[in-house]
């Protein structure tokens, strides 16, 4: 009897199959997840880890399984690599300049010029929080309320069988394919069909007890998703932008005088983070006050209208989001018909 050629592919295969992704192991079917820091933090940091391995090692190797989802997921990858090249690109002639201009370049443009690229990258995806809070707590619908997907793969070699992968997704990632069922109780879990779609009912005062609370609630809910996704792109980039001003304030030089990672050096670790903290709100003050050497009343006042463009702009993203013009008339047949008059019924 001849035995088959083994390959190292097939090999590869084969212990793909034995090390399967543990993520598969948690889930079955597409399965509703809660949108808790913990979760966040979880789909957050997998993507991220896949984004600069597995992603890309499907992509190059020509997986038949590669899809949009993990091309999107890979945005990050440049992303970062961009941001990190930014900020070095200020840094990476010091080493040539003397020692004083060396320190003053370091503080006048490139430390600035890389906490910028930071807070940038910090504020705008933080500032979603400021339209996502204020639209649950007021319609009761969480736009970010996260899923995991359960993709089944196609078979790559002949060793490869039930081969799943799991995605991260949001219920209303697409309004036109809102995944409603999956917002449905499970009354093998003792919950009612329309539970969460009561509440939301409740909430927007359409009422309790309804007969059908799904479908009038669900063009409620596709409104908010829309107006609120409006408002998060505004306000993202509003907020990104006052990153960047708060950046390039004075004080922040103080911190970068002292600045420093060595944390097992306690006592000058604690006195870097003390003087972070105090850098923080004196660039706050004076992003907000202007520059003491200001010529003309717009330089002076820039940041007061930052600011307040960026406070404006979310807060009516906000308040047109939560205002709903799409609930269902509560007219009924009786307040239409005329009983006095005679009728006719087909």
């Amino acid at each position: 009897m001849i035995s088959p050629i083994s390959t190292f592919s097939d090999k590869k295969i084969s212990f793909k199959q034995q090390k399967r992704d543990d993520e598969s192991l948690l889930y079955d079917k597409d399965t509703l997840l809660e949108n808790n820091f913990s979760n966040r933090m979880r789909i957050g940091m997998g993507k991220l880890t896949k984004a600069f391995t597995i992603y890309p090692a499907k992509g190059l190797a020509g997986s038949r399984n590669s899809n949009f989802y993990e091309f999107l997921t890979m945005g990050t990858v440049p992303y970062i690599i961009g941001s990190a090249t930014l900020m070095s690109i200020f840094n990476s002639a010091n080493k040539y300049y003397h020692p004083f201009e060396k320190a003053k370049a370091s503080i006048k443009l490139g430390n600035k010029m890389a906490l910028g690229v930071m807070l940038y990258a910090l504020l705008k995806p933080l500032s979603n929080a400021l339209v996502n809070v204020p639209v649950k707590f007021a319609t009761g619908i969480d736009t970010q309320l996260p899923y995991a997907k359960v993709n089944y793969q196609l078979q790559e070699s002949p060793n490869d069988y039930d081969l799943t992968s799991i995605e991260y997704h949001k219920i209303g990632e697409s309004v036109d394919f809102t995944r409603w069922d999956l917002l449905y109780g499970d009354p093998q879990n003792g919950e009612k069909t329309n539970f969460r779609y009561d509440k939301i009912a409740k909430k927007n005062g359409l009422g309790s007890n309804l007969n059908d609370s799904d479908q009038e609630v669900k063009p409620i809910y596709k409104e908010v998703l829309v107006k609120s996704a409006a408002a998060r792109t505004f306000a993202s980039y509003m907020w990104a932008a006052v990153g960047v001003a708060l950046a390039f304030q004075k004080p922040w030089e103080n911190y970068f005088n002292v600045a420093t990672l060595k944390f097992w050096k306690l006592n000058e670790f604690g006195h870097s983070l003390n003087v972070l903290g105090k850098s923080f709100i004196n660039s706050a003050k004076s992003l907000y006050h202007g520059p003491e050497s200001a010529t003309s009343a717009f330089r002076k006042h820039s940041g007061k209208y930052l600011l307040g463009s960026a406070v404006a702009v979310t807060a009516l993203g906000v308040l047109n989001a939560i205002h709903i013009t799409k609930k269902p008339s509560k007219l009924t047949a009786a307040d239409v018909l005329d009983q006095n008059k005679e009728s006719v019924v087909s």
